[in-house]
């Protein structure tokens, strides 16, 4: 390159082999977004490594090495220290090899080149800033697959900057980005000085965001937490919260049917909160007798009432300086909520037939599988407590409503009972697959977990089948309460047939219920359903009684 010429960048070290880039750059970036970009240092597809078109590529720097998810990441070399971590996404082969070569003297760069391998990366680890191109397959001249992509990655990881890069035409839809929580948006063709202090800026600030929250992981740590199952995003949404209030003391209610795992959600806030290491009470409300409740949770002084011949501490003052789980909490009587609202606002008790105020540090979680908001408008619950209890309301959704979780939940509970009671480990045949996609679980996940748990044990086949769950012949519907619900039942049902019938094959399942892809990618997404998770399930071995019953499948998309 001619040392003479007036672009500043890229540059090339005299004893350096690739590009690198002016540090102190000057460029006003807000006016240069509306400015024509040019010169050697603009990114133009086919314009390889960021040298200027025609330019024979040197040789790579030998100290560095590549390492990561199809050996995309590129390391820096030992004498540099990386700003931040970067994931670029974006469909152009040559705008991925410039930007990692560009932005790669500055940070560790991971480049991905579809939407699966950008989940795998983030899944995979954890990065500071990521550049996103909204135009994404299948949809690569929409934004659609970008925007989902984006909504994803600030769910899984809120301290994860995203940069939006888009052309000029695209721009209604880079503010779009920005009002669903991108960091930024950047205006293509992209000039390297000016990308490379906007992602300086967004690594700064995701480490300042880390700090804050005080988290150096972007998922649970393992814990009794582990024992909440979920890949869908509903459940991510959930991981994301429990995470964010473990670490305050604030009242949670957790709502949700029987059997969805709302004890299993307060026990992961208290394990990962700072009163960790302090009891953990869980009281179910609604399984002690009506006369016994207030001694239960307040405790009583000797002689207060027949039988008392002691004192004696209630639940509630044993776990003191820890968490007080209170599940069934809709069941308490008028009398109670008074007290336990009491309770609440001055952080003191006083027990059955004392006068006595005793101090009391706890932690409050509690429990519902009724509508409790409906339950104040009737005059059954009281509307301040409701407000005390309710400063964080975490809703878990029946099975039914996370499909997709099926599979992984199924699978784990397989292992774990066969690893329990000493069985040899099975698999499931095709037709329970089927049948436990299909089947409604009115006991949500502690049905599935029960009925597992007989398979392995009773089970006497290669592979556990419908027969084994028990599960021939009970497939249906549960009814619903609303139009709307009705009809979102009736979608998730089609489009979870539909990707069963072939397979995860997106185009075959959108042409067999007449859709577009777009179309029906925006149904999947609204409903929070994976492709992926029914390409997995067409990939488990068909029992061998049924192989020949069973006729050839297309192949799952890629």
């Amino acid at each position: 390159m001619n040392s003479q010429t007036a672009d500043p960048a890229p540059l090339r070290g005299p004893e350096r082999g690739e590009p690198t880039l002016v540090e102190h750059s000057r460029v006003s970036v807000k006016n240069s977004r509306t400015a024509l970009r040019g010169g050697a240092s603009s990114l133009r597809a086919g314009s390889p490594s960021g040298l200027e078109a025609g330019a024979e590529p040197e040789p790579a720097n030998p100290r560095t090495a590549e390492s990561a998810i199809g050996g995309n990441d590129r390391t820096l070399s030992v004498d540099q220290q990386p700003v931040g971590r970067v994931l670029i996404v974006d469909d152009e082969d040559g705008i991925r090899t410039q930007l990692r070569w560009g932005l790669g003297d500055q940070f560790q760069v991971v480049i991905a080149a579809t939407v699966d391998e950008a989940r795998q990366a983030v899944q995979k680890e954890r990065f500071d800033a990521v550049t996103l191109d909204l135009g994404l397959p299948p949809d690569p001249n929409g934004p659609s697959e970008g925007l989902r992509l984006l909504e994803e990655f600030l769910i899984h990881d809120p301290a994860m900057k995203v940069v939006v890069l888009t052309g000029n035409s695209d721009h209604q839809n880079a503010i779009r980005a920005v009002q669903l929580g991108a960091f930024d948006y950047y205006l293509k063709p992209v000039e390297l000085s000016e990308l490379s202090a906007i992602i300086q800026r967004a690594c700064r600030l995701s480490r300042l965001d880390r700090e804050a929250l005080g988290a150096t992981a972007s998922t649970l740590p393992s814990s009794p937490s582990a024992e909440i199952i979920g890949e869908s995003a509903v459940m991510r949404r959930i991981f994301d919260t429990i995470r964010r209030v473990a670490r305050t003391d604030v009242t949670v209610l957790i709502s949700g049917e029987s059997g969805t795992g709302k004890e299993l959600v307060a026990r992961a806030i208290h394990a990962n909160s700072p009163r960790r290491k302090r009891p953990f009470v869980a009281i179910n409300c609604g399984a002690i007798p009506e006369n016994l409740v207030e001694s239960e949770l307040f405790g009583h002084e000797k002689g207060s009432f027949t039988g008392a011949h002691t004192q004696r501490k209630g639940r509630l003052e044993l776990a003191d300086g820890g968490t007080v789980f209170l599940d069934e909490v809709a069941e308490l009587s008028g009398p109670i909520q008074v007290k336990l609202l009491r309770i609440l606002q001055d952080r003191q008790l006083e027990r059955v037939g004392g006068r006595e105020l005793i101090p009391l540090d706890v932690r409050i979680l509690a429990a519902t599988n009724r509508d409790i908001k409906r339950a104040t408008h009737e005059g059954r619950f009281r509307e301040d407590l409701y407000y005390r209890l309710a400063v964080v309301n975490i809703a878990i959704p029946p099975l039914r409503e996370r499909i997709e979780d099926m599979h992984v939940l199924a699978t784990k509970f397989l292992e774990r009972f066969s690893t329990e009671y000493k069985v040899r480990a099975r698999k499931f045949s095709q037709d329970a697959l089927a049948a436990m996609h299909a089947y409604p679980w009115p006991g949500n996940v502690r049905e599935l977990e029960n009925r597992i748990k007989r398979a392995v044990i009773m089970a006497e086949g290669r592979n556990i089948g419908a027969t084994d769950l028990e599960l021939t012949g009970r497939i249906g519907h549960q009814p619903t309460l609303s139009l709307k619900a009705a009809r979102n039942e009736v979608e998730r049902h089609i489009l979870v047939e539909a990707l069963q019938r072939h397979q995860g094959n997106i185009s075959r399942a959108a042409k067999a219920v007449q859709l577009s892809r777009p179309a029906f990618h925006e149904l999947l997404a609204k409903h929070s359903i994976r492709a992926g998770e029914f390409k997995r399930v067409s990939q488990e071995p068909k029992d061998s009684s049924q192989q020949s019953a069973v006729s050839p499948q297309p192949k799952a998309d890629r």
